[in-house]
């Protein structure tokens, strides 16, 4: 485990915190609403892309330029932020107070519109950006150039690897206990469709029966054309089969420590990383009802017991600003089957 401390007097910033792999739901959630913390307590990721200010018009930078920092299509305005920021639950944040002058936001909270606003209060340099405005996961930012990483002196926490995607509490339900859908859902799924767009490039698919079908059918047929030479999709990953014959692409987990593609042994076919909380409960999604029960029930038919499971009233949708944001940062997004996604993208 580590803690990170101010790059200028050394004031511990942290409690110890050992690295996983960034969320993909980090930038994505739902606008006017309050969120959760981003981070579990004692963890923390890294953005390797730049993010927030200074930022500038598209216009003003040119394509080129905009490559350069990772956006491929045409955006509004580009971030020339820093690279590899560190983001922390706020919980886990030490030393540090808010600076009022830099304290922009909307309605509920700050957004880091005026770059970093939290202090160190050894030697009052300004370290980290607290984010927790409507729209926004409770997150604490440290900026890179402003804090150095050190060994805690705790023993180390076993890294997170594959085993951990089969255990029931890895496993994210795509509903909320209120019967809406899961905010981190409907990010994943934006990232997913973005992905699924790019190596198909905007041709049909077929979906595999059951879970993948039912939950994001809707959002892949209002997103993908209709047609033949539709490319097939299966899901893989580390304790299931890869089906045979293999499927155009593969829907895989993210490891839960680098965020990297699960890929099997020796396969360099086409795939899509899924968030691994999200696949999780594709493979296994477990017992529905809150009660036991003795017996199988039909397939199709729900339980009555109360209360009864959630169940939203309309298709899990896609997150539109998670789907666009990853779209036109996958170089991909220039292949000429994709201009309609391209010029939507302006």
């Amino acid at each position: 485990m580590d803690v990170f401390a101010c790059a200028g007097c050394g004031t511990e910033l942290t409690a110890p915190v050992s690295r996983v792999a960034l969320p993909v739901h980090t930038h994505h959630g739902g606008w006017e609403e309050l969120h959760p913390p981003l981070m579990e307590p004692a963890t923390y990721a890294v953005d390797p892309r730049p993010t927030g200010p200074p930022w500038r018009l598209w216009e003003d930078v040119g394509e080129d330029a905009a490559a350069r920092q990772g956006v491929y299509a045409p955006v509004h305005s580009v971030s020339f932020g820093a690279r590899n920021r560190i983001v922390i639950a706020p919980g886990d944040s030490r030393s540090m107070a808010l600076i009022p002058e830099k304290c922009g936001g909307h309605c509920q909270g700050v957004d880091g519109r005026d770059g970093p606003n939290l202090a160190c209060e050894g030697c009052g340099r300004a370290v980290a950006t607290r984010m927790d405005d409507c729209g926004m996961w409770q997150a604490v930012w440290l900026e890179p150039d402003a804090v150095v990483r050190r060994p805690s002196g705790l023993p180390a926490v076993p890294p997170p690897d594959g085993d951990d995607l089969a255990r029931p509490e890895h496993r994210v339900p795509p509903f909320e206990t209120d019967g809406w859908w899961s905010r981190r859902w409907e990010a994943a799924l934006g990232v997913a469709l973005a992905h699924l767009v790019a190596v198909t490039e905007d041709r049909p698919v077929v979906l595999p029966a059951g879970p993948v079908t039912e939950l994001f059918g809707h959002a892949v047929g209002r997103c993908l054309p209709a047609g033949p030479d539709a490319r097939s999709v299966g899901l893989a990953g580390p304790g299931i089969r890869t089906p045979r014959p293999r499927p155009d692409v593969l829907l895989v987990p993210r490891h839960p420590l680098t965020g990297e593609p699960w890929r099997p042994p020796g396969d360099e076919g086409a795939v899509v990383p899924l968030d691994s909380g999200v696949w999780a409960y594709l493979v296994h999604p477990g017992e529905t009802s809150p009660m036991p029960a003795t017996g199988v029930l039909p397939e199709g038919v729900l339980r009555d017991d109360y209360p009864l499971p959630p169940c939203p009233r309309y298709p899990l949708t896609p997150h539109r600003r998670a789907f666009e944001y990853t779209l036109v940062r996958l170089p991909a997004i220039r292949a000429p089957r994709l201009r309609r996604h391209r010029e939507a993208s302006r």
